[in-house]
């Protein structure tokens, strides 16, 4: 028989919100466990070794959206998390020129360079984008209103309203804009010049399977520019040793809190016998406690932990049609040399951003669209970023490694193709596609990670190879994540909640699903705030 343990609380799932939801739950007296079905916690923000001494972030490869009031509590400098800004944000190669972006007045220097008419716009549009900006920031660490939810939902609703009716008209009709229209539409109004509306677009497709001409396109660019680093709001910046650095700090942090953490450890499935006790049963254990919270992703969570716990009909039909797809590919490369761009600046600080390989907004429609029919673009979106440049940890000296974010990837493939078969060739193009921008780059490489749609969903449990758990559209957001009716982090089931990525405020390294996750059911035991 397996061994029976008993908690508070339990928490399935060790990625970062998994750990962040833990971290608050012990903290506030609660008896608390980590059910991790990998050897490692920190889910898809992981660094791992890919070729003998070279390592990289496995997916996750970038911070800035990581809440600062998260950091204070867990404390994680403490526990060895150091941050680095980026000194240049990003540099885009093109046919004849570049264009780089970051802080002190750079993005507008270089914009001027490119349309004087764009550099005296530019002022616009961040004094637009800001004030929306500051508004969703308000809006991150805050419970959404549950539909049909009481009065308790009511007073979070006019809590919302609050945020939003501080700001001007105009900003409200900007916001309103953001959230509905696509991020080509917004750019128009402001840019003239293609390669400066691709410096802004970029940020509405990354993990998004959909062309920047789709309306509630430009949200996604909102959802990529609400962060800061080091007290800098909008930087990015750079974990020493990788995205690990991240979740090894917040596991410290839950260790020195009370918190045990389970790793290797399979969930098998989540029982509830309508009684005050749930059980998460794995091979070798029942875990018990009154309290569950999953950060896996929701599919996982309802069509698989829970399949057999008599949930209501439509709220399966609503979890089935939930949709999981970003289109993105990942690939690491060890690199014995630094790669050598045809057009770029002579200080190679530039090799310290992100590089950008997508000139304009139709280079993203059209890879999108030839996406949608091949499986993979024809031209792909590929965002490089070289860690190593400023991070000694990650390589043997005097060699590198680089990550390849790329983007419009199909997880389905047409005429029966399938991603293990495939793999290599799709890295192999976007080799090629970089190539093009700095040749030499191919014969550089030394041995490489690749992860298709398809791993990552092997390794990393993102269903759709979807690195938001789940699409970040205007059907899937705030109340309305994961399905409206359940967009408080509350289950169906009386004691079991959701703390990861599939609730608001959705994707990428914030840890606001597991802060705001614990804030709930710390409400509902009447023990909040701590």
């Amino acid at each position: 028989m397996p061994e029976q343990k008993n908690y508070d609380a339990i928490i399935v799932g060790g990625g970062h919100n998994g750990l962040v939801c833990a971290f608050y739950l012990a903290k506030a007296g609660l008896k608390t466990c980590v059910v991790e079905r990998s050897k490692i916690v920190g889910g898809a923000a992981i660094t791992e070794e890919f070729h003998p001494g070279f390592s990289n972030s496995v997916a996750a490869y970038t911070v800035s959206l990581l809440q600062p009031e998260i950091i204070s509590d867990m404390d994680l400098n403490t526990h060895g998390l150091e941050i680095i800004l980026r000194k240049i944000d990003n540099y885009l190669p093109l046919e004849n020129g570049y264009m780089l972006a970051g802080r002190n007045g750079l993005t507008a220097r270089e914009i001027a360079r490119h349309s004087t008419k764009d550099a005296q716009n530019l002022p616009k549009y961040e004094a637009a984008l800001e004030k929306i900006v500051e508004c969703v920031r308000q809006l991150l660490l805050v419970t959404p209103p549950n539909a049909g939810g009481g009065i308790a939902d009511l007073l979070a609703l006019l809590k919302t309203a609050g945020i939003l009716n501080k700001l001007p008209l105009d900003a409200q009709r900007n916001m309103l804009a953001f959230f509905t229209r696509s991020a080509s539409e917004i750019l128009d109004q402001y840019f003239e010049n293609e390669t400066v509306k691709a410096l802004f677009g970029f940020d509405a497709i990354v993990g998004h399977f959909a062309s920047p001409e789709e309306p509630g396109s430009a949200y996604v660019l909102l959802h990529h520019v609400f962060g800061e680093t080091n007290n800098v709001k909008g930087a990015w910046g750079h974990a020493i040793g990788g995205m690990g650095a991240i979740t090894q700090s917040m596991a410290k942090a839950c260790l020195q809190t009370g918190v045990e953490i389970f790793t290797n450890n399979p969930v098998l499935k989540i029982t509830s016998d309508k009684g005050r006790q749930k059980q998460v049963h794995t091979d070798t254990a029942i875990f018990c406690a009154p309290v569950i919270a999953a950060s896996v992703h929701p599919k996982i969570l309802y069509e698989d932990l829970l399949k057999d716990q008599n949930l209501p009909p439509d709220f399966i039909r609503s979890i089935r049609n939930y949709k999981s797809h970003s289109g993105t590919f990942r690939m690491n490369v060890a690199l014995d040399k630094l790669p050598e761009f045809t057009n770029a600046p002579q200080n190679q600080a530039y090799l310290g951003g992100g590089i950008i390989i997508a000139p304009t907004l139709n280079y993203m429609h059209e890879a999108w669209a030839s996406a949608r029919n091949k499986g993979w673009s024809d031209d792909p979106i590929v965002e490089m970023l070289i860690p190593s440049f400023v991070d000694s940890t990650l390589a043997p000296k005097g060699q590198h490694v680089a990550s390849l974010f790329c983007q419009q990837f199909s997880y389905t493939l047409p005429a029966g193709k399938n991603w293990p078969d495939q793999r290599q060739k799709a890295a192999d193009h976007i080799i090629a596609t970089v190539e093009k921008h700095a040749p030499g780059f191919a014969a550089s490489i030394l041995g490489m990670q690749v992860l298709s749609p398809w791993d990552l969903e092997q390794k990393l449990a993102l269903i759709g190879g979807d690195i938001f758990h789940g699409r970040m559209s205007l059907d899937q957001l705030f109340s309305a994540r994961p399905v409206l009716g359940y967009g408080a982090y509350r289950s169906p089931i009386k004691g079991i909640y959701m703390c990861g990525s599939g609730t608001h405020p959705g994707g990428g390294v914030t840890g606001a699903p597991g802060h705001n996750a614990a804030k709930t059911i710390l409400k509902d035991k009447n023990i909040w705030p701590l």
